[in-house]
Order: C-alpha cells, then structure tokens, then sequence
C-alpha cells in the first residue's frame, strides 16, 4: 500500500514507458491469470498489447473484461505467434520492451525493478535478463533458475540461456535488431536474442527472478516433438552451417545414450572433482565436437539443465 501511495505522489514521466505484448491463442484457462499478473502491478506508465489469433475458446471474452486497462487489443487471425508479437510491438510506443505469453506470469514489483535498471540508458541498445520460476503443472514441482551461471559458461549463439518471459530490453535494442523471424514457431526468440548479440546490443544478467514459466500439457516448447528439433537444427545450419546441424541431431538421436551415460556418471559426482559430469560424457560419446561446443548443444536438446 505504502509503495502505491508514493508512485502516485510522482509524476507519470518519472517513470519510463513499458510495453508488454501478449500473444495469445485459444489460452482461456490462463490468460486472465496472465493480464492480472500485469496489471495488478499497477506500474503507473504502462502500455499493455494484446494480440489475441482469433481463438476459438473463450479467450476474447476474457480479455474483453479488461479492454478498459489495455492500450489495445485484438481478437483476429494472425501469421502465427511471432507475427503477433511483430504487429503487437509495431504499435508500441513504449521506452522498454517486452512480451509475456499468455501462459506465463510476471512476478510482483518485476516492472518498477525493470525500468529502475533501464534508468538514465534507454538511448542505449539494453537487454536485462533474469531468473524465473518453472512452474510445472504436469508434474507438480517448481524449478529456479539460475541465468548468470549460464551465461558465463554458455555461448549465446549456440545455446539459448536467456528464460524470455524475464527479459526485457530499451526500444533503442529492437530498432538496432529488428522484428522476430516470422518463419521460425519454436526457436524465434533465441534467434532474436543471438542476432541481437550480434548487432552489439549489452546483455546484462540480474539474479533477481522476474516472472513464472508455466509448464503445462499444451506448452508449445516442450511439446513441439520433431518439428522443434528440425527448426533448431534449421537455425543452426543457417548461423553455423551444416556440421553444427548434423552434430545437433546426432546428440537427439543418441537422447538414450547420453541420458545412460548421465545416470552413470551422476552417481559418482561427488569423485570426480576434476571435471564436471558432462565432460566425462562427452569424452565417452567420442564426438566431432570440442567440449565448449558438446555442452551448448546438449542443453539445446534438452540433455542437460
């Protein structure tokens, strides 16, 4: 109550404007736990976009309830999830960016903790990323996160370590990058984060955690089996060319192998101090890949967290 009360008391440019896109298709069951996530914040200068792909449950009526809290809103067919999100940020007018599944939450304060470390650098081209909450509805468990860690053994153009519901990144960033691939449903979002490395956009990591991944039987990542695995492996061929594309498959062929070979070596962790498990397996696999290489490609197939 106290904080609400003094964002109040100051004026509206005290704070930079944030614009959240939410992309959203046939979600009902979870959208309004999303736009609540949002705007129960109460950030006082917020622009929040959704793009809703004309679903057939009962999603606009939801967010129909909310019209007169969103800067806009649409209930229309679409190019697919990252058209949305293209067309959601086109009509953006906001200082910090960023978009929020309608399957994901943001977590308390996580807007007011954004613009504060966007303070006095929005001309600058800025991307923060943080942790988040992996809340697994299949299985009932919750996992953290833990991006610094990553980022500082991971390379970002083989292996996407940034969790996208807690990122958030200055107009000046998406201008200097440009949109989402509109051919890519899977992998669009590590692609933009790579490009935008590439483009020379500072990446900062905050250990702070920003917002909720829900994990769910419908989730589009974890079930999109094959077509997921080819996209990738497409990505992979066109930045990297054809024997980081072949080497990323072999590793999915070979899911059975690695996960033996992981459950091996894990029960003798606590001895083998020199290296960690991933090295003795990627010595046992006898790949064409050096090890920095093995361990990005592996946690992209989802071998290792």
């Amino acid at each position: 109550i106290v904080c609400t009360s003094m964002m109040k008391k100051q004026p509206m440019n005290h704070f930079p404007k944030i614009s959240v896109v939410t992309p959203s298709y046939n979600q009902a069951q979870f959208v309004e736990e999303t736009l609540q996530s949002v705007l129960g914040q109460f950030y006082p200068n917020l622009e929040y976009i959704v793009m809703d792909g004309g679903s057939t449950d009962n999603s606009a009526a939801v967010i129909r309830n909310y019209e007169d809290q969103l800067a806009f809103w649409t209930s229309e067919k679409d190019g697919g999830q990252s058209d949305a999100i293209n067309k959601g940020f086109a009509k953006s007018t906001g200082d910090i960016l960023c978009w929020l599944n309608s399957d994901d939450l943001h977590l308390p304060g996580t807007l007011r903790y954004a613009a504060e470390q966007f303070k006095n650098r929005l001309d600058e081209p800025l991307l923060l990323f943080g942790n988040t909450m992996h809340m697994n509805e299949v299985n009932a468990k919750v996992q953290g996160s833990n991006v610094r860690g990553l980022s500082e053994h991971l390379n970002l153009q083989l292996s996407d370590y940034i969790i996208q519901p807690s990122s958030f990144w200055t107009r000046k960033a998406w201008e200097t990058v440009g949109e989402l691939r509109k051919d890519y449903h899977f992998g669009f979002d590590w692609e933009w984060f790579a490009r935008a490395e590439k483009a020379g956009v500072q990446f900062e990591p905050t250990d702070r955690y920003l917002s909720v991944y829900r994990i769910h039987e419908a989730h589009k990542t974890g079930g999109g089996g094959d077509k997921r695995t080819q996209e990738l492996a497409a990505i992979y061929r066109e930045k990297h060319g054809d024997r980081m594309a072949e080497a990323f498959l072999s590793l999915h062929k070979r899911e059975k192998e690695i996960v033996s070979l992981n459950q091996h070596y894990s029960r003798y962790s606590r001895l083998l101090k020199k290296h960690p498990v991933n090295f003795y397996i990627w010595k046992q696999l006898k790949t064409n890949l050096t090890f920095e290489e093995y361990s990005n490609l592996a946690r992209m197939a989802g071998l290792w967290k």
